[in-house]
Formats: C-alpha cells, structure tokens, sequence
C-alpha cells in the first residue's frame, strides 16, 4: 500500500515505523526534526504543512491510506477533509484522523464519513477505557475484549507472594474455555507449555470465555471485600474521562488536579467525586489524602515525568497498584523497570487501527502489548483461507504464535488438535512480531 502519514511526533513516528518494510510510506511534517528523526526510516519525507492543498496534492498519488495524526486536531480534519476532495479513486482510499478533544468524538473509534473522515480516533478516551477494565481486578494490568465480547484478554503481573510462583502451569485448572497464551518474562517472550514454572514478577496473558475470566481473575490476587479506593492524579482529557467510567462502578474515587480552575468545572460535572486542587508530587498531600490506602493509583498528567514521579511517590507511600502514563514509548518498559506497575500509552490505540487497515481483508481488531513485543490479532476465517477445513494439528503454524479462542457460531471454544476451522469463524491468535506475516497468509 501507499500510506501517507501526516505528522512525525510520537504517534506517527512508530506507524511509520511499523509499515515502511512492507508498504510505500510518505511522512509529511513542518518540524525539522521530526523530519531528521523519520528520515532515519526507509520512508519518503516531506517538510510541510500537511494541511496545504498543494502538498497533499503532490504526496496523495495513487495514495491508499492517509493517516493524520499531529497534534493538532483541527489539522488532521481539514488534511482528511481535502484529502478526500483531491483522490478521484474514493472505493479504495482511507482516511484516519487522530483527535483528542472530545467536543469531537465521544467514543474512543468513530465513524465521520459524512465530512470525509472514515475513522476518527481519540486516543484519550481509548486509554481512559482501558484502564477501567483492569481499575477493580488485583494484578491485572491490561485488558482487551474481542469478538464482540465473547473473548476476554487479562494480562497479570505476578507478585513475590502470590502463591502461583513456582507452580506448572498446568497446575492452575482452569476452565476449557481459558488458556494462558503468553509469558512475559524480563525482555523474553514464551509461548508457554504446561511444564512452564510461574516465576515472581512474569507477565501472564490469559485469554477466555468473560464469563470464566472471574475464576481466572481470583487466582491472581485476593478479592477486596469493599470498595476499591482509587486516586486519579491529573484531571485533563484522560483523567476526565476515566473519572467519569469509575463513577459509575463500585469506587471510592479521588481526584487530584493542579489548575483551579479545571478542578471546579470537574467537580460540577462529576458531583459524586471527590475533587481535590493541589500538586500530585506533594508528599504531604498524598499522605493527608491516604494515597497508602489506595487499591489504585493513576497518574495521568499530561508530562511523562511527572506521572513517574507521582506513580514513585504513591508506591512507596504504600499504594497497593501504580499506573502510570507515558506518551514517549521508550518510557514505557523505563517506567515499569524502576517500579511502576503498568505504563500505559495513549498512542498504541492509533497504532493499532491503523494496523488493522494496513493488514487487508478478514483482521477484525489488533493488539499490542508489551511495548509491541507481540500481538493478539482477531481474524474472520474465509473459504480461501489456508487454515480451513482442515485439523489444526496437520497445519504448519509458525512457533512464534498459537490460536488462543475460536469463537464458532457463538459459541467460545480453545480449540486443540483435532479442531477444524470453518469459514466465518471468528479466530483469536496470539504472535510474536515476527510470526505474523506467517500467520496472516494462513488467513488469506
């Protein structure tokens, strides 16, 4: 494909980085070293506003997709308006536009086509939602529905006294319809086998039925008994948002805010939240406000340090599980080296779209995790797929990736040797980056 991407910052950086080899990439941004840093990639680089007509009409050429994702939103939309105005080939031409405010969107994905736009993307509001599925589980940090919620993901951290370090997994009798598809342990990715020992501080990923998840959740960590106490430090976009999620649940539920101002326009839209104006670095604050007490802590300020920082503070303070958010992806595995429970990024969820329509036909949702070591990709299988109607045990499957869930006219099953795919099923697979080309031509 020919994909232009507007806006070399973060976000647009590590799509490009994620299509180069295998697509015609062009990178259009006004920063000079934006442009340095994407010239470093294989990719054509344009300085340049991105909203100009006359760049957009000399990059677009037989253009697939173009992604807009600066940070600005009013440029992604007008580059995504134009862009449509000037390919005459609209059936095979995609527009993404990255925005954040939500006087734009309302939901985390959304459909514009009637002003040009063919998905429009809030990374925000993406976060904010997915730090309220993992909010209430012990050990839990990070979540994913698939299938339309027929398969659940949770990934857990596994603690020096959880009394799963040492067993096989094997051991752990879950139900048939959950599998441990990964284990994440320092900079290795197994696939694992029934023999593999849980070791203190591995990563466990866990896919299933929801409605068995709840066994699965329990064996990871003590249920609370009460309410969980949950601090949000940080009161923009993100905190906002995943204020508003948790107000609905079973929390008690802190907010802390530095603007005056902003804290009082959240404390008359969320009534029922305690609204506190002050710094999250304050240790005395903390201390006062019982962040030792905590279940959970966020920190979800708009500076990469900061939320370091206060995450840091609240874990030695006592706060039983720290979150922390990192717009810079080489912060990520930082944060959670020096203690941070779960860093998570606003701009895996552009990624990710993105990487859905980059895939072709029959990939329904994409999912990184761990700072991009793997993927969970759902695909629809087809007649022309190379893995139906056939044993799974007589396909040649890379090593690198295994079918976790395949979900069967509505019906979840962990598919073993003897399954056979057919045509519409919905099939969950976990791989390794450099399984998925593989992978995806068994689909095709």
């Amino acid at each position: 494909m020919k994909i232009v991407i507007i806006g070399a910052g973060e976000v647009g950086y590590h799509i490009a980085k994620a299509l180069h080899q295998a697509n015609d990439v062009v990178v259009i941004d006004q920063r000079e070293e934006a442009c340095e840093r994407a010239d470093e990639l294989d990719v054509q680089v344009i300085r340049g506003n991105g909203a100009n007509v006359s760049i957009l009409d000399q990059a677009l050429e037989d253009t697939d997709l173009l992604v807009a994702v600066t940070g600005l939103d009013e440029v992604n939309i007008v580059a995504c308006m134009a862009s449509k105005l000037i390919v005459k080939n609209k059936s095979r031409f995609n527009t993404v536009a990255r925005v954040s405010n939500p006087d734009y969107i309302d939901k985390p994905v959304a459909k514009r086509t009637q002003i040009g736009i063919d998905t429009m993307i809030c990374p925000e509001l993406t976060l904010a939602s997915e730090v309220a599925e993992i909010l209430s589980i012990p050990y839990a940090i990070g979540a994913e529905y698939f299938a339309e919620g027929k398969v659940e993901m949770m990934e857990f951290a596994v603690s020096g006294g959880n009394k799963l370090v040492g067993k096989e997994l094997k051991e752990l009798n879950m139900a048939n319809c959950c599998i441990v598809s990964a284990l994440f342990r320092d900079a290795e990715v197994i696939i694992p086998h029934g023999t593999d020992r849980i070791q203190e501080n591995d990563h466990i990923v866990v896919i299933g039925k929801p409605a068995a998840m709840a066994d699965v959740r329990d064996m990871f960590g003590e249920k609370v008994g009460r309410r969980s106490k949950v601090m949000i430090i940080g009161g923009g976009i993100v905190g906002f948002y995943l204020a508003k999620l948790v107000s609905k649940g079973d929390f008690d539920l802190k907010i802390i805010e530095a603007n005056k101002e902003r804290s009082s326009q959240i404390a008359d839209q969320l009534p029922n939240v305690l609204v506190l104006n002050g710094d999250g670095t304050d240790i005395n604050l903390l201390k006062d406000e019982g962040v030792g007490e905590m279940d959970v802590v966020i920190a979800v300020t708009n500076s990469d340090e900061k939320n370091l920082l206060c995450a840091l503070i609240a874990k030695q303070l006592g706060g039983k599980k720290v979150i922390a958010r990192a717009d810079r992806s080489d912060y990520v595995s930082l944060f959670e080296m020096v203690g941070v429970d779960s860093a998570v990024s606003p701009r895996q969820a552009t990624v990710n779209e993105v990487l859905k329509l980059t895939m072709g036909q029959g990939i329904e949702t994409v999912t990184t995790i761990e700072g991009e070591k793997a993927e969970i990709i759902e695909y629809t299988a087809s007649k022309r797929s190379k893995i139906v109607g056939k044993p799974l045990k007589n396909i040649k499957f890379p090593s690198g990736a295994i079918i976790s869930m395949v979900v069967h006219k509505g019906n979840t099953v962990v598919p073993r040797g003897n399954y056979v795919i057919e045509e519409g099923d919905r099939v969950v697979v976990f791989a390794l980056q450099s399984a998925n080309a593989e992978v995806e031509r068994l689909f095709k």
